[in-house]
């Protein structure tokens, strides 16, 4: 594993296929010429806001999305994460589907997210998202590589669950990814506790991307866009507008983090 910069994007996806994909182009050029070799975009960033919309359009969203991901990792010769989109499965539903791909514009890894985001929140929003999404079945892989070190995938939700990321850490995860479309409500108390949480307690790198603002007239996602370091510092925030958050990870800071803080060996409970 080397030294090298990563890029947490931040978006504001719309209804809007193309010009969500546009928006992503742009972001992606824009980490790019600051050095970026690990890029991640956020949960939902080709389509978000209309539920009916998306399903209508699923076939579509999802062949866009993947020959995106993939042109973009090959154009620009980075390691691209699309944190997730819709993927028609046989019973009408979609998985919610995070790929990641290499430089070469092949296929590292492609997690379907388990846990389903259906709560009735304080502040009177409804999410019920297993209305159309199929919960996938299989715990998220690890991509280890000698470049960007060891990569775990997650999607949103999935951070609630620190059982999720111990798996990826006993697996070896480095770096951990957490692609988000996180609510306004929730996210203000508790997005960046989390994922401090989650750095810590795997003694990871942790890159965040994030939406942020308004998708239509009742969703609203929270922002900041983060990549936190394995002793829970935050290296680079995105605040609340759409941009990037750019960070070195760095080898001998995870190293020193673990001698120092050997957690990951002192466990009693495997």
């Amino acid at each position: 594993m080397k030294s090298y910069l990563a890029a947490a994007v931040q978006m504001n996806s719309l209804p809007d296929l193309e010009k969500n994909l546009a928006q992503a182009e742009d972001l992606i050029d824009l980490a790019v010429r600051q050095g970026a070799e690990l890029i991640g975009l956020p949960e939902n960033f080709s389509f978000l806001g209309d539920e009916v919309a998306k399903m209508k359009q699923a076939e579509a969203i999802a062949q866009a999305s993947e020959k995106f991901l993939r042109t973009m990792a090959q154009r620009y010769q980075v390691t691209l994460l699309g944190g997730g989109f819709p993927v028609p499965t046989d019973g009408g539903k979609v998985n919610n589907t995070a790929l990641l791909v290499g430089p070469n514009g092949e296929n590292l890894a492609r997690y379907e997210k388990v846990h389903l985001f259906d709560v009735n929140l304080p502040d009177g929003n409804t999410y019920q998202e297993s209305q159309t999404v199929l919960a996938g079945i299989q715990l998220p892989p690890v991509h280890p590589s000698k470049e960007l070190g060891h990569i775990g995938l997650s999607v949103c939700y999935d951070v609630r669950f620190p059982e999720l990321y111990r798996h990826l850490s006993q697996m070896g995860a480095e770096v951990l990814f957490v692609p988000a479309a996180f609510t306004a409500y929730t996210g203000k108390d508790h997005w960046q506790v989390l994922l401090q949480a989650r750095a810590i307690e795997n003694t990871c790198y942790v890159v965040a991307p994030a939406q942020t603002g308004r998708h239509n007239s009742l969703r609203q996602s929270h922002g900041h866009a983060v990549i936190i370091d394995p002793w829970g510092v935050v290296l680079a925030d995105a605040g609340d507008k759409p941009g990037v958050a750019i960070a070195s990870i760095e080898p001998s800071r995870l190293e020193q983090v673990r001698r120092q803080m050997p957690s990951l060996k002192h466990r009693v409970f495997v």
